[in-house]
């Protein structure tokens, strides 16, 4: 498609988007001050609130101030199997079966809990490839391991990183260092949508060589998931974790999920911290002291889930299942984005950087630079947003924005851009 600078186009091209209804099902925040709607591009961070929300919160309210404890079993989505109401969806969304997928825990105790499984260090295969550029978070985690196992993170962590001059990491130079360092490493742990800079990192392909080598592969889809379209399963990712409060709007802090590969669910050898809810369902209420684990993602439970949480979950996830599905909603992401990045290129080229690769390795995020000497983005960050623009800011010196298909508009781009350039 040829895009136009202006705002009548994008307004037509809002008019043709099958998805413009789907901004109606959230709450848009306003602008301090008015009743006119914030530019809200900051879905990759926290995403906005579905109109579904409040209603199932208050349905498990009503349900415990009705029914007390009775609301584990004897009512419409009992307490007591509440988070297999999200599996299904939640499969659909990164490319699983219902039973490799189970809501629990929040993001980085995930993570935390499935390398107790997945990082099984030996003399000489206990090194872990991780980006240098790492969400704080993961490296935390994976330092953290490795310590725990009694190796020094300056010898046992291999650190990928970009290019001399260049911001993302190229998969030629990934799968070099798999190469490079095969016979040492026992887990690979990489993004599927990187932070800082939106590059998409070819999971297939990553998975493949990690496989070659045996060599256990585990990805954080934080950034991914509800953003692309994932294949876990058939590629055969080892685990997977994702927290829900980013594309999956299920509001601030909600509990994560996770992604055990169908081939580990039956493993006896496989090692895990255990708890009640992980245990064999038809024998948990006997209360014996012999752990036997649900042989799906469920066995890596430990406590039973905060259902309020899950609940908000749910409506989440009905409501992207009402627009179509992530298949649905990337196909308007790639449009969206792209007209974003046309209109920076067409009107800002010599003033902003784009450090987001191009369509085919990124999703909803652009990550923009500010090009000048003294490296006053974070001013430019604060005039965009005193002006009605929610994003977010990383140092050193990037402004993220995440146009995201289920509430944003291609008006939204050139206000957007309108502003920037402005505060520029």
């Amino acid at each position: 498609m040829v895009f136009e600078d202006n705002l009548e186009f994008a307004q037509q091209l809002d008019q043709q988007d099958p998805l413009s209804n789907m901004r109606g099902e959230f709450h848009i925040p306003k602008i301090k001050g008015t009743e006119q709607d914030e530019i809200y591009f900051c879905g990759n961070s926290l995403g906005l609130q579905p109109k579904l929300t409040s209603q199932y919160l208050n349905d498990e309210l009503n349900k415990w101030q009705k029914l007390g404890v009775k609301g584990h079993f004897d009512c419409e989505f009992p307490w007591m199997p509440y988070h297999e109401f999200l599996a299904e969806e939640s499969a659909k969304l990164v490319g699983a079966k219902a039973s490799e997928v189970v809501c629990m825990n929040s993001l980085t105790a995930n993570l935390h809990f499935l390398m107790v499984s997945f990082y099984r260090p030996s003399n000489k295969k206990y090194k872990v490839l991780i980006e240098d550029h790492a969400f704080p978070s993961d490296h935390y985690a994976v330092e953290s391991q490795v310590k725990f196992h009694g190796h020094d993170p300056a010898d046992a962590m291999v650190l990928l990183k970009p290019r001399e001059g260049e911001t993302c990491l190229q998969l030629d130079d990934i799968l070099a260092t798999i190469d490079e360092h095969a016979d040492e490493l026992a887990l690979i742990m990489l993004p599927g949508v990187q932070y800082y800079t939106g590059q998409v990192f070819d999971m297939q392909a990553i998975t493949d060589a990690a496989q070659h080598h045996d060599i256990v592969v585990g990805f954080d889809l934080a950034h991914a998931a509800g953003n692309i379209e994932m294949q876990l399963h058939d590629w055969g990712v080892d685990f997977a974790a994702w927290c829900t409060y980013k594309y999956l709007n299920s509001g601030p802090g909600s509990v994560a999920g996770c992604f055990v590969h169908e081939k580990h669910h039956d493993n006896p050898d496989l090692p895990r911290f255990a708890g009640w809810w992980g245990h064999d369902k038809s024998t948990r209420f006997k209360m014996e002291n012999q752990f036997m684990p649900i042989q799906s993602a469920e066995g890596w439970q430990l406590s039973n889930p905060p259902i309020l949480s899950l609940a908000a979950i749910r409506a989440s996830l009905d409501t992207i299942k009402q627009a179509g599905g992530i298949s649905t909603l990337r196909n308007k992401s790639k449009q969206l984005t792209a007209y974003l990045r046309f209109l920076l290129q067409n009107r800002l080229a010599n003033q902003v950087d784009i450090i987001t690769p191009d369509e085919a390795l990124s999703g909803s995020q652009l990550s923009i630079c500010i090009n000048s000497e003294d490296k006053h983005g974070k001013a430019v960050f604060d005039a965009i947003e005193a002006a009605g623009v929610t994003c977010d800011w990383r140092e050193p010196n990037v402004i993220r924005v995440a146009p995201t298909p289920l509430y944003n508009s291609f008006a939204d781009c050139i206000h957007f851009v309108d502003i920037l350039e402005a505060a520029l």
